[in-house]
């Protein structure tokens, strides 16, 4: 819904209510609201609204609700009386606002905001730029305009129930146990062994328009299900037929059918396109749901442009407008940012009913806090209704919700006024300790450790979340809340006037020419030319893959031209003619190929646009066809010019423009099919799967590696359905029909032989004549008819136009996939038993299902001698970090000092983009680019290479394989970063203590899996701190962001169990954003960075944050209040909360300060003592514990190898696609050419038959590339810098492991391919059957391993799996355009005779070919002997005997006088005219192998020249003096430049800096998931 429209009737029938809001405390109240404790009667045509300056709103609003908190804490519950005194003022306050407004008004009432004057606050470009006075203009310019009708959406539910389908563990898919998946779908169709999970149990509550709810609860307790039901999302899980929603008069079923737009839900998820800039994703957005009727009668381009910059001025963005949105592969704004882009997105799609879950991810709490306030702004102005999903929720945030629903394990225990909720669970029998936050603790009722019982409930108190849930069903507050239901039913019945307002509300937003019942606003034209301006916009922001793809296929172009130069006019060309125009038109229809990926990569985009009700998905499909007609037209254009003209084809206007009409015809309806492919698929692996036998067969039976009248009966139907064989044979009429061919070559000729009596040796031959009619050709050789050629073109229209409508059926038709209920996984056999009873909580994609806790065993007491002790002391000082960006230098770390000591655990805070994260990654030794100087030392003593190795890094990403087990991960990375003298033993046993310790026992045999089907975040977490402590750091434990995301339970279980560690001697360095007051507490030192990496604070935390709080305030900072929390105090105190200012400087404060000469002092202290410690143990120290790896190289290897193995086998989808792929490749081309002929036509379809084989090269890479890419990123972004094991290790093992595979897949393609063509056959009169069929497998495996080996060689240094891939297959097409297939050596121009001899399958073929068809007979078909007559008195055979003599062949009646001429006898004489030799058929098998090593070789070589940090002065330290470092500053170590190393978490700000630094971060990689 427009903003604009909810404007007028929301202030017409509007009254003062009280409540915390952004524009002062007073709301509008619709007529028909009832009175409650928060509301004030108000006349029905007051048209005015209490409006304040936004800082004393807020200021007010939190006021207020305190008092008001205060002040109910002693009533009865349920109790909606007010006091008279109350009323009075609260009357009086309207006044008051009411005059202030009748003031103020008068300088707007005439404004129009949309033509506002430069500078002024109606201006959304200007800095003076005020959104309240904005809306205030707004309402004044409808005020005057009956056509804007508001539409709001309360709602209210009663015995709200879901459900789903599932079990609460999964076994782990593997190659052994994938084929008994089978048996678990047909289970599943017939709803065998099927389990209903109750996911929500009876929810009630009323949410009235205006009011904002908060859902609280952890996850898997239901709140994304919750949510998603509220907004009609139920895809995936079923709601309960007896469940009752009202949205304030219309009912469930048609809310969400036709006005699904109207209440939307916003995943935490941030979906964009990358590419396109924030200015234009939010236009689009706008525009979609830019309303008929706007006010001031602007443009619909105005109106959009308008309302992006209010709402980008509103969400702090402006200065994003030209900046591309980005994600984590392209660059482009910061996470925080680009989360705001989400948020602003869904705002400007003013739904009346929003439901946001977890929106504030990776916000800090400032961040939080400010966009709760815009949403308080939304529901406070345009009466839109909002809940809200939101994990360790500040107080402030908290404040400004109306009302609160808490959920435990899929119950309802709470549902009323935020400013009850926690007298409610107080008169329970709970406690709130101090400084907790109100969310905090309504959240810790679902957690039997975190909850405090009061003294003298500890037999009273609930205990179970049905214990919860009942006590909720008895209270009083339930009785009231159904009673507030049941008068909002009788206030607005299902399909009352409320359901005929608001159809005619959205009947005058609508287009003209849209349907009332569509939930779209624009017409269906008006969306296709919407999307088709974002799909230009899109084309213009990245046109490089366009770009790149007209100048290969015109490179590409230029080389076939150069290959089939200039053709003569001869029959020699006729082969040629035929190959060109089959390799022609196979790559126009193929250029579209790639949109199978381009779909997949907007399809979640569209999806969500549709859920949002701003356009028909087919409109969006429509438009992108559209946008790609130009680089269609220009391609086909240009690249059929080029080959066209450089290979001398016919020469003639007609043919020519029938060329390129056919040819550019096909490349649509080609594209029609790929895309109608991707739309019916719902996952990409399966639309690749059909898409690769698909192709195979257009390629086989288009009519020129198998004629038509060799097709097989039973496969004939195929060449029917394929549309590029009618493309090719019009092509084919239109180069042939009407056409004399000078013959090149009489049968027979030479000394003896006259003019006469000879025919013309090619098919379509007659004798006598000196020329070869070109329909004869055709017709004999292909059955190819001229009044074919127009026919084929209807054909090809008709084609285009049912797949065009399949296209856009299936892309307006076809779901999603279903979202599923989170489940553990485990290998096969090894659930534990007290997991195989439980239930999964939850079946949505964002939520969690938690195991459910088991007894915990308290390990404190013994962990002392389990967890590594540490002695060292880590310091570092004056630590500066500086990076070259455009225009010079740029500091990132500014003479930072500090120190992290055995037993204590520091926090490092500081504003977004500060740089915390830098400077962890500085200490660890983690950064790959720039200038680093200062003071990084180990107990006095520089670092050195086994630095890395001795310390843990936890990164803020939890990154594992996702096949392994819990315990496997612990293993292997005890096993190779422990040190090599440990036993393996002992290095196991410390295993199975950490994982006692982590409390990770119950789930220690489960799969790590993928969000959804694996562990869980909290599990997920736990195993990341797990496989650190598990290479017993000796130095210190880094920390980056562990609670960033979580919930506040899982938070302090984490912050727990660094206590834990702590306590047992662990040094810990934590980056943390914004914790609340009690998680701040936990924290014994604060290390505290401004903006530029500069520090505020180095020191003690103190009790209750004590010598922190006193610090600052001895410094000049205002008071801080009791029950403020001290992290969020402090940010406001440096000016770095929104909104917030200092006129102190608080790094100086900090630099002229006793606290930092101590620092200083201690510093230098330490440095002497430990150096002279070092020094007396320094003789005793082992050598190898100085080593860069812990473990030698053979185990790394063995290691390594062994998980990824593991990893394959338990990856089916992969194995079983690539046997399948082989299985059904084999039998395709081995029955289509079944039982292949020995004619002249039957040894080219043999040639054709083994060239097909190598058309699977391009699958098998695409397969290879991906899986090679999942195992680099985690390699790259945790193994390797933690120095878990070397990248020569990697390498072999990634190498190696595909073999066996290969091996596999060269039997089945050898029993699938070679026998059913019969090629063994022609071995048999030679006795060697056995011998060439090994060879033959041999030469296949030789093949696989070449495929393998030189997918790794391409994707080594390149970084995606596409971009690799694209580079493979072109290489590929290269090598087979030159192997002498398509193109013999003596046809190919002089230039290009190198790329013959180097292509590897040049040889390859050969040697296949020779191995098959060697040394045996060959029988001419009828249409393939040469007819003429002998001379009168001679017989054929005496007229013959001396050209056959020289030339070969035989005559089919050597005895009579009208010779039939054969032109080959034996299999030797074809292999002659394709040059291949029999005599090589192993040495060329042999010659296979310098191509495999070389790719072996090559593939570890670019590796490491392109992704292996190198050290540019061995030996020497590369120094540093950035400018304004301190002279005398000690450099530490060499400046490691990686020459592009790409690491997800490398130099500027990154992990939870979340690219705060947006124009200096360096490109991310895909490790980033």
């Amino acid at each position: 819904m427009s903003l604009v429209g909810n404007f007028t009737s929301n202030y017409d029938n509007s009254a003062g209510r009280q409540g915390p809001g952004l524009l002062g405390h007073y709301r509008r109240e619709s007529h028909d609201e009832p009175n409650g404790p928060s509301r004030v009667k108000s006349h029905e045509s007051r048209r005015s609204i209490a409006m304040e300056d936004s800082s004393s709103a807020h200021h007010g609003a939190s006021h207020e609700r305190r008092t008001s908190s205060a002040g109910m804490e002693e009533k009865p519950a349920g109790d909606q009386s007010r006091s008279s005194e109350n009323e009075e003022d609260e009357d009086v306050h309207v006044r008051y606002l009411a005059r202030q407004f009748s003031r103020t008004s008068t300088k707007t009432e005439d404004a129009n905001p949309f033509h506002a004057a430069p500078g002024s606050s109606l201006d959304p470009t200007s800095e003076n730029f005020s959104t309240h006075d904005w809306i205030k203009a707004l309402f004044n310019l409808q005020n005057k305009d009956d056509r804007f009708l508001a539409r709001t959406a309360g709602v209210a539910f009663r015995n709200l129930s879901a459900h789903g389908f599932g079990s609460a563990t999964d076994y782990q898919k593997t190659v052994g146990n994938a084929p008994l998946q089978i048996l678990g779908m047909a289970r599943k169709l017939l709803n065998i062994g099927q389990r209903r999970i109750d996911i929500l149990r009876g929810f009630d509550g009323l949410v009235n328009h205006g009011e904002m709810l908060v859902v609280l609860g952890p996850p898997g307790s239901g709140c994304s299900t919750f949510l998603k039901t509220l907004a009609g999302e139920t895809h995936g899980f079923v709601v309960d037929e007896d469940s009752y929603v009202n949205y304030q008069g219309i009912p469930f079923d048609q809310m969400h059918k036709h006005f699904r737009g109207e209440a939307i839900y916003t995943a935490e998820q941030d979906i964009h396109f990358p590419q396109l800039t924030v200015g234009d994703t939010l236009y689009f957005a706008a525009r979609a749901r830019a309303p008929r009727h706007r006010p001031g009668n602007v443009s619909a381009h105005e109106y959009a442009c308008h309302m992006r910059d209010v709402i980008m001025a509103t969400f702090g963005i402006r200065h994003t407008f030209n900046t591309r949105v980005g994600n984590d592969f392209i660059r482009g704004v910061s996470g925080g940012e680009r989360k705001r882009v989400s948020i602003a997105e869904a705002t400007l799609n003013m739904s009346p009913l929003q439901c946001w879950d977890n929106s504030t991810r990776g916000l800090d709490s400032a961040n939080a806090i400010e966009f709760c306030k815009t949403l308080r702004l939304s529901t406070e102005i345009l009466n839109n209704t909002a809940a809200v999903a939101i994990y360790q929720a500040p107080q402030a945030a908290y404040d400004l919700f109306d009302k609160v629903i808490v959920l435990y394990e899929g119950r309802q225990i709470y549902f009323g006024r935020t400013v009850d909720a926690k007298d409610y669970f107080v008169r329970l029998g709970f406690q709130c300790p101090e400084r907790q936050t109100t969310a905090d603790f309504l959240t810790s009722m679902t957690s039997a450790q975190e909850r405090i019982v009061r003294e003298g409930f500890e037999n009273r108190v609930p205990r179970t979340p049905d214990d919860f849930a009942k006590a909720w069903k008895e209270s009083p507050e339930r009785a009231q809340l159904l009673k507030e239901i049941e008068d909002f039913d009788q206030r607005h019945p299902l399909g009352g006037e409320d359901l005929n307002r608001f159809k005619e509300s959205r009947r005058l937003q609508q287009a003209k020419r849209q349907r009332v019942s569509s939930p779209y606003t624009l017409s269906y034209g008006q969306q296709v030319k919407l999307c088709l301006w974002r799909g230009f916009r899109r084309l213009k922001a990245d046109p490089s893959l366009t770009l790149t793809s007209i100048i290969g296929n015109n490179v590409f172009a230029l080389i076939i031209g150069s290959i089939f130069y200039n053709l003569d006019d001869t029959t020699n060309s006729f082969y040629s003619r035929g190959a060109l125009l089959f390799f022609a038109i196979l790559i126009n229809a193929f250029s579209s190929a790639l949109e199978i990926l381009t779909l997949y990569a907007q399809r979640p985009i569209v999806e969500k646009h549709q859920r949002y009700a701003l356009y028909h998905p087919s409109t969006e499909a429509y438009a992108s066809m559209l946008t790609d007609m130009p680089y269609k037209i220009s391609n086909a254009i240009i690249f059929n010019i080029t080959l066209y003209f450089m290979t001398n084809l016919r020469r003639e206007p007609g043919p020519f423009f029938f060329f390129l009409l056919i040819s550019f015809t096909l490349t649509l309806v080609m594209s029609m099919l790929f895309r109608t492919i991707a739309s019916v698929s719902r996952t990409l692996s399966q639309a690749l799967a059909p898409a690769a036998i698909l192709i195979l067969a257009i390629v086989i039976y288009t009519g020129f590696a198998i004629p038509v009248n060799y097709m097989l009966g039973w496969a004939r139907w195929i060449n029917y359905l394929d549309p590029v064989a009618y493309g090719f044979e019009s092509l084919m009429i239109n180069e042939f029909s009407g056409r004399n061919f000078d013959c090149a070559f009489f049968v027979p000729s030479g000394p003896g032989y006259g003019d006469s009596n000879h025919v013309c040796a090619t098919v379509g031959s007659r004798p006598g004549q000196s020329f070869v009619n070109g329909d004869d050709f055709i017709n004999s050789n292909y059955k190819y008819y001229a009044s074919h050629r127009w026919r084929n073109f209807g054909i090809l229209i008709a084609f285009l136009i049912f797949l065009f409508c399949t296209y856009l059926i299936s892309a307006e038709f076809v779901q999603a996939k279903k979202s599923k209920g989170e489940v553990l996984v485990f290998r096969r056999g090894q659930t534990p038993p007290a997991l195989r009873l439980k239930l999964p909580r939850d079946a949505e994609t964002g939520d969690v299902a938690t195991a459910a806790p088991v007894e915990r065993v308290n390990t404190a007491e013994d962990m002392s001698s389990v967890i590594q002790k540490q002695t060292a002391i880590f310091q570092w000082r004056d630590v500066c970090y500086d990076i070259s960006v455009k225009g010079g230098q740029r500091r990132l770390l500014d003479h930072v000092d500090g120190w992290v000591k055995p037993g204590t655990l520091t926090a490092l805070m500081g504003v977004s983009g500060a740089g915390k994260t830098t400077l962890l990654d500085v200490l660890a030794t983690r950064v790959t680019m720039g200038v680093i100087s200062g003071e990084m030392l180990v107990d006095g003593r520089q670092r050195d290479e086994s630095f890395q190795r001795k310390t843990g890094y936890v990164q803020q990403q939890d990154l594992h394989l996702e096949t392994s087990t819990v315990r496997e991960a612990l293993n292997f990375s005890a096993l190779l970063r422990q040190p090599a003298h440990i036993p393996r033993q002992e290095k196991l046993d410390y295993v199975d203590e950490i994982i006692k310790i982590l409390d990770m026992s119950e789930y220690a045999d489960a799969v790590v899996g993928v969000p959804g089907e694996g562990l869980n975040v909290e599990q997920r977490k736990r195993l990341t701190i797990g496989v650190e402590l598990a290479a017993k750091p000796e130095l210190l434990l880094f920390l980056d962001e562990p609670t960033s995301g979580l919930d506040s339970q899982t938070s302090w279980s984490i912050l727990d169990l660094l206590e834990k560690l702590k306590q047992n001697g662990q040094a810990i360095l934590c980056t943390i954003h914004q914790p609340s007051a009690m998680l701040f507490q936990r924290f014994d030192r604060l290390l505290f960075l401004a903006s530029g990496g500069k520090t505020v604070y180095f020191g003690p935390v103190g009790q209750s944050s004590k010598i922190l709080i006193n610090y600052f305030e001895r410094n000049g900072a205002h008071q801080c209040p009791p029950d403020a929390n001290p992290a969020e105090w402090m940010l406001e105190v440096i000016g770095a909360a929104p909104g917030s200012h200092t006129e102190i400087d608080w790094v100086e404060t900090w630099r002229t300060s006793p606290e930092y000469r101590d620092v200083h002092a201690e510093l230098s202290q330490m440095k002497a003592e430990r150096c002279q410690l070092a020094r007396t143990v320094s003789n005793r120290a082992n050598k190898a514990s100085y080593r860069e790896f812990a473990a030698p190289f053979y185990v790394q290897l063995y290691e390594v190898l062994k998980r990824v193995f593991q990893q394959y086998w338990r990856t089916p989808s992969y194995i079983y696609s690539k046997l399948s792929l082989c299985i059904a490749s084999g039998l395709f081309i081995g029955f289509s050419f079944f039982k292949a002929r020995n004619t002249q036509q039957g040894l080219q379809n043999q040639m054709f038959g083994i060239f097909m084989l190598m058309t699977i090269f391009g699958q098998l890479v695409q397969q290879i590339m991906p899986l090679f890419v999942t195992q680099r990123s985690l390699y790259e972004v945790r193994e390797r810098p933690s120095k878990t094991y070397s990248w020569q290790a990697f390498m072999m093992s990634n190498i190696i492991v595909e073999l066996p595979w290969s091996t596999l897949c060269a039997i089945l393609i050898y029993f699938t391919w070679y026998y059913p063509i019969g090629l063994y056959r022609n071995a048999e009169p030679t006795d060697a059957v056995h011998e060439r069929g090994a060879l033959m497998f041999l030469l296949i495996l030789a093949f696989l391993l070449f495929t393998s080996t030189f997918a790794h060689m391409v994707i080594a240094a390149i970084e995606t799996a596409e971009t690799g891939g694209n580079i493979a297959n072109m290489t590929f097409s290269l090598t087979l355009v030159f192997c002498g297939v398509l193109v013999g050596p003596k046809a190919l121009p002089g230039f290009w005779i190198f790329m013959y001899r180097v292509s590897p399958f040049t040889y390859l073929i050969d040697g296949m070919l020779s191995t098959s068809v060697a040394h045996t007979t060959v029988t001419c078909a009828a249409n393939e002997y040469l007819h003429f007559p002998a001379p009168a008195g001679q017989t054929c055979a005496e007229y013959m005997r001396d050209y056959m003599a020289v030339a070969g062949g035989y005559l089919q009646n050597p005895s009579g006088s009208n010779c039939s001429y054969c032109q080959i006898a034996t299999t030797d004489d074809f292999l002659a005219t394709v040059s291949s030799n029999p005599d090589h058929m192993w040495r060329n098998f042999g010659l296979m192998w310098p191509y495999i090593v070389f790719n072996v070789f090559g593939a570890v070589f670019f590796y490491w020249l392109a992704r292996v940090p190198k050290r540019m002065n061995k030996g020497k330290k590369e120094v540093g003096t950035p400018k304004e470092s301190k002279e005398g500053s000690v450099v530490d170590g060499p400046v490691e430049t990686a020459n592009g190393e790409k690491r997800a978490d490398t130099g500027v700000s990154t992990g939870a800096e979340k690219g705060a630094d947006s124009d200096v971060n360096p490109r991310t990689t895909n490790a980033e998931h």
